[in-house]
């Protein structure tokens, strides 16, 4: 979701406030309403600035959102799918349940969600799938609708390209002397490594594995040049992956490096963390160390191939809307809401007594990644 004008502390405070993001344990977790106060009333006035600063007041992720899903809903029409976009968002307007509701109205039969995190996380594409899972089957009407999940898709080939496309084509807007000896510096939202460690999530290990792919297809355009990938915007005391991209951009200049192709490999739009952290704080942290030359890969946006491959994904994923997952999410392969409990834990269930089409089920009870995992979700 987004920050805006005068929504900056609610958001805030929905974002934090959010067990997935801070997990507390069960006999403090009615802290993390005060917690999430606190650190809104804290970090809302920075967050106003930030955004005045580069957009305005306001963020432009809604804006590309709605863009891309018109842009799928053109590339799947060519596909001879009829198919109309609905955006859900997280922590603000529009919100998950105002989706569904729209989705209701207009008497929807089929369902395909696509989370725009390339990468599976239980605090991102985890998190929207919980609340929206919890949505769905509390509404007898949405419980018959067929539908079906694409947890990630990093491993995609329009998804990769693009990508490689666009870092190419910054690598060239270097002066010609910098071209070959240019980092490649992928930058990727950060998360505490408790999640790694001790709740199997595979966030860290789909990056790698992104970036893996990025790099084999720039070689195979013709670039050799080195990269490191670093994990930006910690928050509070707790450890997250390393390295920090502050600190290894630091490390980069010490070592001799004099030019940087910055790379939001874990964004698929614009917002604070890519034209306020990045532009602007690495960038003057990056000049400050020695950096002398410094191209910013953008967001893919409404990249055509990226678009295409994800209304391609779409369409691989209809006929499965019948079928149980036959592996893994770490597959990136589409699953129904209705398993979404081989994911990530949903304690949904449990508190509400879910009901599955005309069946009500009682104390389900499943583990998450790990027996840990299950644990500390709940």
């Amino acid at each position: 979701g987004r920050a805006p004008r005068e929504g900056g502390e609610p958001f805030l405070y929905n974002l934090f406030s959010d067990p997935e993001i801070i997990t507390l344990p069960g006999a403090v977790r009615w802290l993390n309403g005060p917690l999430a106060w606190i650190i809104a009333k804290t970090r809302a006035p920075m967050s106003r600035e930030g955004y005045k600063q580069v957009l305005d007041g306001g963020s432009p992720q809604l804006r590309t959102t709605l863009a891309q899903g018109a842009a799928i809903e053109a590339a799947l029409s060519t596909r001879g799918v009829s198919a109309k976009s609905y955006i859900g968002m997280r922590y603000w307007h529009p919100y998950t349940d105002e989706a569904l509701a729209a989705i209701k109205a207009d008497g929807v039969q089929r369902l395909v969600v696509l989370p725009l995190y390339p990468q599976f996380s239980i605090s991102t594409s985890g998190s929207s799938l919980r609340l929206l899972e919890h949505e769905y089957y509390q509404d007898q009407q949405l419980r018959l609708l067929k539908n079906v999940v694409i947890p990630a898709w990093y491993n995609r080939q329009g998804y990769v390209h693009s990508m490689a496309r666009l870092i190419a084509s910054r690598i060239d807007m270097l002066p010609e002397g910098e071209r070959a000896g240019a980092h490649v510096f992928f930058s990727a939202h950060g998360l505490p490594q408790k999640y790694v460690q001790e709740l199997g999530d595979p966030y860290q290990q789909q990056i790698e594995a992104t970036v893996s792919f990025v790099m084999a297809r720039l070689r195979v355009l013709g670039y050799s040049n080195p990269d490191t990938l670093a994990y930006q915007s910690k928050v509070g005391p707790v450890p997250w992956l390393q390295p920090y991209t502050d600190e290894k951009i630091k490390e980069l200049a010490g070592g001799g490096v004099s030019s940087l192709v910055v790379v939001p490999i874990s964004f698929v739009s614009e917002h604070i963390e890519t034209l306020e952290e990045i532009d602007i704080e690495y960038r003057e942290l990056a000049e400050e160390a020695g950096i002398t030359h410094w191209e910013r890969v953008p967001a893919l946006g409404v990249e055509e191939d990226f678009i295409e491959d994800l209304a391609s994904a779409v369409v691989e994923a209809l006929p499965r809307m019948e079928q149980r997952p036959l592996q893994e999410i770490d597959e990136g392969r589409p699953v129904s809401l209705r398993v979404v409990n081989d994911l990530v834990s949903l304690r949904s269930k449990e508190e509400i007594g879910a009901e599955y089409g005309p069946v009500r089920v009682r104390n389900y009870r499943r583990g998450g990644f790990t027996p840990k995992a299950g644990g500390i979700n709940g």
